[in-house]
């Protein structure tokens, strides 16, 4: 039985920060891919961030969240982080971790962002 839980989120100002950890109860963490995602307000849920299996040396993230946001995984903890600075309003979103082992995927229940003076 595949877990994620995130944590971290929460309101912050425009051109705050806030990290985000994405905790997995799976084994073998490091053999997977991982991804956070969000859907804001009568949209669609969309990549955020992508990191590679073993060491994450591969990432991948959304055209606007580019060099705001880092991704980073801890395999010895079965954590994934989204470390997120200069934020903006339009980054408010429900941030979603998720797993896919090739059979299936899965999500958790998600954490609340929101960036608002």
């Amino acid at each position: 039985q595949v877990q994620l839980v995130e944590s971290g989120g929460g309101l912050v100002q425009p051109g705050g920060s806030l990290r985000l950890t994405c905790a997995a109860s799976v084994e073998a963490f490091g053999a997977y891919a991982m991804r956070w995602f969000r859907q804001a307000p009568d949209q669609q849920r969309e990549l955020v961030a992508f990191i590679s299996s073993g060491t994450g040396a591969n990432t991948i993230y959304e055209d606007s969240v580019k060099g705001r946001f880092t991704i980073s995984r801890d395999n010895a903890k079965n954590t994934v982080d989204l470390q997120m600075n200069s934020l903006k309003p339009e980054d408010t979103a429900i941030y979603y971790c998720n797993l896919n082992t090739g059979r299936r995927a899965y999500w958790g229940q998600g954490t609340q962002v929101t960036v608002s003076s």
